[in-house]
C-alpha cells in the first residue's frame, strides 16, 4: 500500500506546484508519495479525470493507504459525491489528509474503533449538508424561472425545456400519419437536427404528441 498526493488545478490555475508544497508541510518528512495530477475546468465534477479515476481503481485494489490533498475540493465539490468518497475511502481503511482541512486529522489520531464512530458522525453530517445544498439550488432554479409570452425562461432570458421541432418535420409526421404508417415506423423515418446540427431519431412519444396536436 502507497500513499498518494493528489493534485487537481483549474485552467486558471498556474501553479499546481504550490499546492505540493503546502501539502508537504503537513506529511511525515519519511513518506514517499506518488503525485497525480487532472487539471478541469472550474466548479465541474462530471468532466473526465483521468488521474482521479485511477485512485479510484487504486483504493479498491487495497494498493492505497493515504491520500493527501490540498483542498476536499479538489475530490469534489459536490458535497454528496464527497461523502461516496469518504466512505469509499473508509472502507479499505485509507486515510485521507488535507492541508486546508487540518481538523480532520484528529479523527485520524483517534484510536480505535472510536475514529469510526466520529468518521461515521462527520459523513451523516456531510450527506445531510449535500442535501441541504442541493434543496436551496433547486430552489434557485425554480425562484429563477420566469414567464413571457406563454414561454417558460430563465431569468437571464434563455428559454428553457425542449427545443420544438421545426414546422417541416411537423409536416412530415403528420404526413405519415395521413398515410397511415405506425407511431414506431414515424419515429424511423423522420429525422431532425440537435443544438449540434448533428442528425438524429425523434421518438415516439414526440410523435404522438405532434399527432395529438400537443
Amino acid at each position: 500500500m502507497k500513499p498518494i498526493i493528489y493534485i487537481r488545478t483549474s485552467t486558471e490555475e498556474q501553479n499546481p506546484e504550490n499546492q505540493i508544497k503546502d501539502i508537504q508541510t503537513i506529511m511525515p518528512e519519511s513518506i514517499v508519495a506518488t503525485i497525480l495530477k487532472d487539471q478541469q475546468s472550474a466548479y465541474k465534477d462530471n468532466v473526465d479525470r483521468q488521474s482521479f479515476k485511477q485512485i479510484i481503481k487504486q483504493i479498491k485494489l487495497s494498493e492505497v493507504s493515504d491520500i493527501y490533498v490540498w483542498d476536499w475540493d479538489r475530490l469534489y465539490r459536490n458535497r454528496l459525491k464527497l461523502k461516496e468518497f469518504f466512505a469509499l475511502c473508509k472502507m479499505y481503511k485509507v486515510k485521507v489528509h488535507s492541508f486546508r482541512q487540518t481538523w480532520y486529522e484528529d479523527l485520524n489520531k483517534i484510536p480505535e474503533p472510536f475514529n469510526e464512530i466520529m468518521i461515521d458522525l462527520m459523513l451523516n453530517l456531510m450527506g445531510w449538508l449535500g442535501e441541504d445544498e442541493s434543496k436551496k439550488k433547486s430552489e434557485r432554479i425554480k425562484a429563477s424561472i420566469r414567464k413571457k409570452d406563454g414561454k417558460t425562461i430563465s431569468y437571464k432570458g434563455n428559454r428553457w425545456g425542449r427545443k420544438s421541432l421545426p414546422k417541416q418535420t411537423k409536416d412530415r409526421i403528420l404526413a405519415l400519419h395521413q398515410e397511415g404508417k405506425t407511431i414506431r415506423r414515424i419515429a424511423e423515418l423522420v429525422k431532425t437536427t440537435d443544438s449540434n446540427n448533428h442528425m438524429k431519431s425523434i421518438s415516439k412519444s414526440v410523435v404522438h404528441k405532434v399527432i395529438k396536436g400537443f
